[in-house]
């Protein structure tokens, strides 16, 4: 996700030649795609808590649909204990007592209409309760249901709002000079670097190995990259699963301070927690930064102010 910080970072010092109108251009071109890659992060949330939320529409669905089969077989028992009970087999115990040929014959008769009426109170209970389940699963149903609804729209207004401010962010950025873009373009620090053995090391390795792949709003790779799915993507490659938002990652793994930082820490950057990158060392982080700057290698407080840093292993 991209900043003045963000973008600072991907490039040289600004010649004290430079061109008002370049480095007004350039900060024009940061705040953009500031707002940009916070919508992004914003969006990527909303499909989140929408996958989420049809995951629950689904399984209220499964249990009304178990209920409704529940309350179907119970209501097939009491109708058959309902029949056996009015249609010559109701006895009471005056009519046990009439027919009976002997004291024997009455207390089997009787012992009959007990567990008759036993199976039949039985059955009636476990259809109330059928039905009531029943009717809670189609409460929750019915709200997913609309939740989802809300979250689709919510969603899709989100992606309206992030693909407006790509417009822009984009027509400020053909508005660059060459020289700027041609600094922005640069992979930087592409030199082997040795890594830590063990999770930590093996995310980091995977996340060095995309240095010089575009950056792309949303892309989940494996060709380009967004901030929070490059990090995602390389401790997933580790074995390890963290969610895909910014977001989600400020609170993966446990807190770590600044002078604590090592290799394949999780670092998030600004109050809002838009952008993310992961650290090489104690110094320098590689981190997909904005459309136009490829995934690099920057100095870690050049990036941006820290909100969190979060370590995975360790």
């Amino acid at each position: 996700m991209a900043t003045a910080a963000v973008v600072a970072a991907a490039l040289p010092t600004t010649p004290a030649t430079a061109q008002p109108s370049s480095s007004d251009a350039l900060k024009k071109y940061n705040e953009l795609s500031e707002q940009a890659s916070k919508l992004n992060q914003d969006h990527l949330k909303a499909k989140d808590d929408l996958a989420a939320k049809q995951a629950e529409l689904d399984k209220a669905k499964g249990d009304l649909a178990n209920a409704q089969k529940a309350e179907e077989s119970l209501r097939g028992q009491v109708d058959l204990l309902t029949e056996a009970t009015y249609s010559g087999a109701r006895f009471n115990q005056i009519s046990a007592l009439l027919v009976s040929d002997s004291q024997q014959d009455f207390l089997n008769r009787m012992s009959a209409i007990n567990i008759l009426a036993a199976d039949n109170a039985d059955a009636l209970k476990k259809l109330t309760d059928a039905v009531d389940t029943a009717d809670a699963a189609t409460k929750t149903a019915n709200d997913a249901t609309e939740a989802s609804k809300k979250l689709l729209a919510e969603m899709d207004q989100k992606k309206a709002d992030l693909d407006k401010q790509l417009g822009e962010a984009q027509a400020q950025y053909r508005s660059l000079s060459q020289t700027v873009k041609k600094q922005l373009e640069a992979s930087g620090d592409m030199s082997n670097i040795s890594v830590p053995a063990g999770t930590a090391g093996r995310a980091l390795q995977f996340a060095l190995a995309q240095r010089g792949k575009p950056y792309v709003y949303g892309s989940n790779g494996p060709n380009s990259w967004d901030c929070s799915s490059l990090i995602q993507a390389a401790y997933r490659e580790a074995g390890v699963s963290i969610g895909r938002t910014s977001y989600a990652q400020a609170a993966a793994g446990r807190s770590v301070s600044r002078s604590q930082v090592q290799a394949g820490d999780i670092i998030v950057y600004y109050s809002s927690q838009s952008h993310v990158a992961m650290a090489v060392d104690g110094i320098r982080a590689v981190h997909a930064s904005t459309e136009g700057v490829p995934v690099k290698i920057a100095d870690i407080d050049s990036i941006g102010p820290i909100s969190v840093i979060r370590r995975i292993e360790g």
